[in-house]
């Protein structure tokens, strides 16, 4: 699996993407963490906008989850528990083909998902003022 670490600014995502389409397969969970204002959603729009979606990217804190297209989807689980997450069967979404975004994954979370056979990668952001070093595991 290759791991990179690429340092960006929040306008200057198109090496992150383009590595991301270059090395994820089309059915993944790709867990994003980081500190809040990290540039989490900012890298989902980014990720949005390579595939064509250009507009209605936005952090689903309170709906949970947001459908871009039939192949990408955007979680975020900042305010709910894994408990919750599956008590609501936002897992049978996984089950959909594309690549699903998770903001604020757990650590117990994605190690089951991995577990359980889901193609995973995962970026952590760490925001060092106007760049962020983001570690890509795939």
């Amino acid at each position: 699996m290759p791991s990179k670490t690429i340092t960006a600014s929040l306008d200057g995502l198109e090496e992150i993407t383009c590595y991301l389409a270059k090395y994820i397969s089309s059915d993944t969970i790709i867990f994003l963490s980081g500190d809040l204002a990290s540039g989490k959603t900012t890298l989902c729009s980014a990720i949005a906008k390579d595939r064509g979606i250009i507009e209605g990217v936005t952090s689903p804190t309170f709906s949970l989850q947001q459908c871009y297209s039939e192949d990408l989807y955007h979680y975020d689980l900042y305010r709910i528990s894994n408990e919750e997450f599956f008590e609501m069967g936002l897992h049978e979404e996984l089950d959909k083909s594309g690549w699903h975004l998770i903001e604020w994954p757990d650590a117990k979370l994605q190690s089951f998902l991995t577990n359980a056979g889901y193609n995973t990668a995962s970026i952590i952001i760490e925001n060092h003022g106007n760049q962020r070093d983001y570690f890509i595991e795939v």
